[in-house]
């Protein structure tokens, strides 16, 4: 992989992890990268899953910001899509955390307002990191009951997940780094929140057509800058973050 912007004295070569390792992060609660994979007509899955969009570079680079994370943040549709399992990473980037002094594998959170998710699944019977999961108050009492019994479980929010309340709670543990990994509708939550501190995205060369984008929601605009840009074969890796020069919003035309 190598390091365009800003450019490196050595040539630019970077392994995936040295390129992430400037990770965000925020006073007052953890700071919160999404990472993503996009085609260049920025359809985000193909028949609901990410995978068909991303080569052996996308999937490194995908690893090492799961593996910088404290925890990892994934909607409940994105979750059951992708046969979400046990965290898994390998021995290089479970060492890596342990000389960083984490624990060796992030633990994953799951937002559902639902709380249609199977207890008994291999994702919460084989955890060596007990999930957890977030939810709010108008889930069925009976279902946050049986959560409780694989998982830690979160109730921020009445009717809906309140992404704040749930960012909140998430760091009172020590959390300083939040990997959200999808899918556009918790994205598109945490943009109408203001959580989102850095946007980590791959663009695969390829055009696909109709399919769902990166966020979506009712959130206002919010205007990115370019922090790095990497590239790996015909792949373009773009890390992003807010303006913090009030820029963000629709320019005047006057």
């Amino acid at each position: 992989m190598r390091q365009l912007v800003p450019s490196l004295p050595h040539g630019g070569d970077v392994t995936a992890l040295e390129a992430l390792a400037d990770s965000p992060t925020v006073a007052g609660r953890p700071a919160v990268r999404i990472c993503m994979v996009q085609s260049l007509d920025g359809v985000v899955a193909v028949d609901g899953r990410s995978g068909p969009l991303g080569g052996d570079a996308d999937r490194a680079f995908y690893l090492a910001c799961r593996s910088l994370a404290d925890i990892v943040l994934v909607g409940a549709q994105t979750m059951r899509a992708e046969g979400y399992g046990p965290a898994k990473l390998t021995p290089h980037l479970v060492n890596a955390r342990l000389d960083r002094g984490q624990a060796p594998l992030p633990r994953i959170a799951v937002v559902t307002r639902s709380m249609g998710l199977d207890f008994t699944s291999p994702f919460f019977r084989d955890a060596r990191a007990r999930p957890v999961i977030v939810t709010c108050a108008s889930a069925p009492t009976e279902l946050i009951g049986a959560a409780r019994k694989v998982a830690d479980v979160i109730v921020a929010g009445d009717a809906d997940v309140d992404m704040r309340q749930a960012i909140g709670a998430l760091g009172a543990d020590g959390c300083r780094l939040i990997g959200c990994e999808g899918g556009p509708t918790l994205n598109g939550a945490l943009a109408e929140a203001g959580l989102v501190d850095e946007l980590c995205l791959s663009l695969a060369p390829a055009l696909i057509g109709d399919g769902p984008r990166l966020a979506r929601g009712p959130f206002e605009r919010i205007d990115l800058r370019l922090h790095a840009l990497l590239q790996a074969g015909d792949a373009l890796f773009l890390r992003l973050r807010p303006a913090v020069d009030g820029s963000n919003g629709a320019a005047s035309r006057d």
